[in-house]
């Protein structure tokens, strides 16, 4: 099996449409699911959002709430330094 110009345009066309790698490979015939993640990944298009969700609605749950604790704590203020006897 190769990758024909039509092959790939019904790739990038159900990819886009949210079908899963599965779905595909069982459009196009001849490929496995792992060759088409493979093909999706040569062509750059692994940047789309998984499930029924909008990329709008990914975002949103991606983006931090409001109010939310920072992802690491503020670092410890300086300790100063223990007096020193006098001599």
């Amino acid at each position: 099996m190769s990758w024909t110009d039509e092959r790939v345009e019904t790739l990038k066309r159900m990819w886009a449409e949210g079908q899963s790698a599965s779905q595909i490979a069982k459009e196009l015939g001849g490929v496995t699911r792992n060759a088409v993640i493979g093909k999706v990944h040569r062509l750059g298009l692994s940047n789309r959002v998984g499930g029924n969700g909008s990329r709008e609605e990914a975002e949103e749950e991606a983006a931090p709430a409001v109010g939310a604790a920072p992802a690491s704590p503020p670092p410890a203020p300086p300790r100063p330094e223990p007096a020193r006897p006098a001599e």
